[in-house]
């Protein structure tokens, strides 16, 4: 059976030979739960799901189903890595479900952050369901719930996607291969699960994605700009060895314009800002100082390779006052 609560006195995972313990207990205690039924889960390409995804994979195979739902607000490269590492690699049942426009649609003109989160939530379940609809003999649904998720739901803290029922219309019994680890824990499992490297120690990620780093009503080109200056900092930063060193770094690029000169002419473009950030609970976080030649050589890539950028700031303020996100 799996565990419903971590033992106090469990000891915490972190090296190989703990990990493929706890790895040959799950692949048992699913085989057990499972049987010969199919089992559905929903691969964002985010830790939690991929290491799940893989735990499932290696325990039952091809009874293991998995959507993955691209909503047009994930980082470059994501969707990408999702299909190659598990569909090419995995050999997985993989379905990949490009909603991009379906999503871009509905959020068209919208500013409040509520409701653009709120949009994207439910959309995101709809297709999820929809996809369901279209399978036959599904009887569990895999999710990446962890231990932290359960104790701030029970606690008040915040409420959790994985916690707390399933949608009506998705009647399945939950696998939850995870629910009693730590974060540090589920990245020291997918590492001894063959998970690539990148993919097990990427940076936390909002739900909505990069829909929370375009502040405001969302536009096609502006989102554009967040994804490519967010893929030129993540690969400075892995050039300049701060990948894992610096908790989270990223781009944001608001509703608002500045005057600039391109090729000698007037030009009237996006400013892009750079929040990087280091913290241990998330309650408080302090500003990660770059050297200066590093951000010259920032700003040099991402004003001239990023279209409708013309300027760079960096965010110096801590948390409080500030949150980690913009919306």
């Amino acid at each position: 059976m799996i565990m419903e609560r971590r033992p106090d006195n469990m000891v915490r995972i972190t090296t190989p030979e703990l990990a493929q313990a706890y790895i040959d207990e799950q692949i048992a205690a699913i085989r057990e739960q499972v049987g010969d039924k199919k089992v559905l889960l929903a691969l964002s390409g985010g830790v939690d799901s991929s290491v799940v995804a893989a735990l499932l994979i290696k325990a039952i195979g091809n009874q293991l189903t998995c959507v993955h739902v691209n909503h047009g607000l994930l980082r470059k490269g994501e969707p990408e890595q999702v299909v190659e590492v598990f569909r090419n690699q995995m050999k997985a049942n993989l379905i990949y479900v490009d909603a991009t426009d379906r999503f871009l649609d509905l959020l068209a003109g919208v500013e409040d952050p509520e409701q653009k989160r709120h949009i994207i939530g439910e959309e995101f379940i709809k297709v999820f369901a929809e996809e369901a609809a279209k399978l036959e003999g599904i009887k569990f649904l895999g999710q990446g719930t962890i231990w932290p998720d359960i104790l701030e739901s029970e606690q008040g803290i915040k409420a959790h996607h994985n916690v707390g029922g399933l949608p009506k219309e998705l009647d399945f019994e939950l696998v939850e291969p995870v629910k009693i680890l730590f974060k540090d824990e589920v990245r020291v499992v997918g590492e001894a699960l063959g998970l690539p490297h990148g993919m097990v120690y990427r940076q936390p990620f909002p739900g909505p994605g990069l829909g929370v780093r375009c502040p405001g009503a969302i536009t096609r080109d502006r989102l554009e700009a967040v994804r490519e200056a967010d893929a030129i900092l993540r690969e400075e930063f892995a050039k300049e060895g701060l990948e894992g060193k610096v908790w989270q770094y990223f781009t944001v690029v608001p509703p608002f314009r500045s005057t600039g000169i391109r090729d000698g002419k007037r030009v009237f473009e996006w400013l892009c800002i750079i929040r990087a950030i280091n913290t241990t609970d998330v309650v408080e976080c302090t500003v990660e100082h770059l050297e200066p030649a590093f951000m010259d050589h920032l700003v040099k890539r991402i004003t001239t390779e990023v279209k409708g950028i013309n300027r760079v700031l960096f965010d110096f303020t801590p948390k409080p006052c500030a949150t980690v996100e913009y919306e």
